[in-house]
């Protein structure tokens, strides 16, 4: 079938967006990584699929599907999930300014503003190990991760609807971004592989990013990894309530109250342009 597609992207981390609000689309790994190749397909980091709303879940606008560029599917997107309600609003699929939607792991509002910018509740963070998921035998503040030749690195880990590892690092420029982050995806401590971030906390307000995705590899930016960032650098005493992370694409605002309490992020959502493919379903 031909398919219909808008390209976005959330300070450069960028999406293929398909509504299937009114058609059948059945994802395959193959063909979701073939069209997230930057050769040979449209090129993205994750494709993002808006479905109806669950029929047992009255409250909720809108279905909310993730794929990695890999072809795998995941729980969560913050970059996504403004470029999503972004889409929602430029098509007219809804004229609320407060959206809910349901992902794989869980439910987030949306919340458009007027200076263009998205506001996302992405939900209450988890630190119990198997919650993240990752092998541990109890919750810690900081873990410590063995590396070759007798060395070990500290980290802290946090689920905001997917697994995050946070390393403290003084120069983000010159970090391991994608060695490190490469390992650990084959590191059996992570069980469903796991996005790694590395940030500089520069004063309780600030703090300097960069993410390697599972399933996509460093990207531009990543929304759940700066609410990671800032959940761990306020348990770390790093960090205030309020938090600018500025990571290679640009900028978001995270807020977050403490345990017990969601992750507020705020930031902006463009679109690129609109195509078709051909779809082998």
């Amino acid at each position: 079938m031909t398919l219909l597609f808008t390209k976005m992207h959330g300070l450069g981390n960028d999406f293929v967006v398909i509504d299937a609000t009114s058609i059948d689309f059945q994802p395959d790994p193959t063909l979701l990584a073939r069209l997230a190749s930057r050769r040979i397909g449209v090129g993205c980091d994750q494709i993002l699929v808006i479905d109806p709303p669950p029929a047992d879940e009255p409250d909720v606008d809108f279905g909310y599907r993730i794929f990695n560029a890999d072809g795998s599917e995941v729980g969560q997107c913050g970059n996504g999930a403004r470029c999503l309600a972004r889409y929602v609003q430029e098509h007219g699929l809804s004229e609320k300014d407060s959206l809910r939607i349901r992902t794989r792991t869980r439910t987030l509002e949306l919340i458009q503003l007027e200076d263009g910018r998205v506001r996302v509740n992405m939900g209450v963070p988890r630190f119990d190990p198997q919650d993240i998921p990752m092998l541990a035998q109890a919750r810690e503040l900081r873990y410590t991760l063995p590396l070759e030749a007798g060395q070990a690195r500290s980290f802290g880990a946090v689920s905001v609807g997917n697994p995050h590892v946070v390393f403290a690092v003084e120069h983000v420029d010159s970090a391991p971004v994608v060695e490190l982050g490469q390992t650990l995806q084959e590191n059996p401590m992570f069980p469903e592989r796991v996005n790694v971030g590395f940030a500089h906390f520069l004063d309780p307000g600030h703090v300097r990013l960069r993410v390697y995705e599972r399933g996509a590899g460093e990207t531009l930016a990543c929304g759940s990894g700066a609410c990671a960032a800032v959940v761990i650098g306020q348990l770390w005493g790093e960090l205030g309530v309020d938090v600018n992370v500025r990571v290679n694409g640009g900028e978001l605002d995270i807020e977050w109250h403490g345990e017990g309490e969601p992750v507020w992020m705020t930031g902006p959502a463009e679109t690129v342009f609109e195509g078709t493919i051909e779809w082998r379903s």
